[in-house]
């Protein structure tokens, strides 16, 4: 949360992460409503929250502001669902629990890692469908929006079709660049050139790797700087 605060800062905003109540989310959530950066802090906010659990302890729901929570859905869709429907009838026909609370943290936790590889499963599937879609555009120029950045070059997310990738810091105009960890930026040393996260630039299409699920692309700013050295 603490880093989260950090790039909420870097575009003006503020934010308690000691004051971790739902409401406080909430209200900040509230506050960026309809700004350019609403989707990339409501996404970068859910990432900075713990991955959810199966547990047979009532620990409550955080997201929904309840003490009080656990799954109620159609016993087709999580096997979670089924055991509280079985607990849930037993209790009405006043039996004996079902299961015992070694069986439930059992049940609970072997839920969760199947959850997870299914979860994992789905997103390399997503992010391959994704690297075939954006193979058809090599060459092509996207909007795209700075989503994180490290001393190596930075990581874009085309604004229209949700697709990250990577551009290198040997792309980049303006030779030799500084790294900045506290502004989460790279500044290039001897030109004004300057890369931060939330910033929009315009991209083209250099590479694709279906094998590693990875894109690469190319800020037109430099595509162009490069064009007219050729061209001398």
């Amino acid at each position: 949360m603490e880093e989260f605060a950090e790039i909420a800062s870097g575009f003006g905003l503020q934010f308690h992460p000691k004051r971790t109540n739902p409401g406080e989310f909430q209200k900040f959530i509230n506050s960026i409503s309809g700004r350019p950066e609403e989707r990339l802090l409501s996404y970068l906010m859910l990432r900075s929250f713990k991955q959810a659990i199966y547990s047979p302890y009532n620990i409550g729901h955080f997201g929904l502001a309840s003490d009080s929570y656990t799954h109620f859905t159609s016993p087709i869709r999580r096997y979670p669902d089924l055991v509280v429907h079985r607990i849930l009838k037993g209790a009405i026909a006043r039996r004996k629990q079902v299961q015992t609370l070694a069986q439930l943290e059992a049940i609970a936790s072997e839920s969760s890692e199947r959850e997870r590889t299914a979860e994992q499963a789905e997103r390399e599937l997503f992010e391959w469908k994704k690297m075939i879609l954006l193979e058809r555009h090599l060459g092509e120029e996207f909007d795209a929006i700075i989503i994180a950045v490290w001393k190596d070059g930075f990581t874009v997310e085309l604004l229209d079709q949700f697709i990250e990738g990577f551009v290198s810091l040997s792309e980049l105009p303006g030779g030799q660049y500084r790294f900045d960890p506290a502004e989460r930026a790279l500044f290039a040393r001897n030109s004004k050139f300057h890369f931060r996260i939330g910033d929009r630039l315009k991209v083209q299409v250099a590479r694709v790797d279906k094998v590693l699920r990875k894109a690469y692309f190319v800020p037109v700013t430099a595509r162009a700087l490069a064009g007219k050295k050729r061209s001398r």
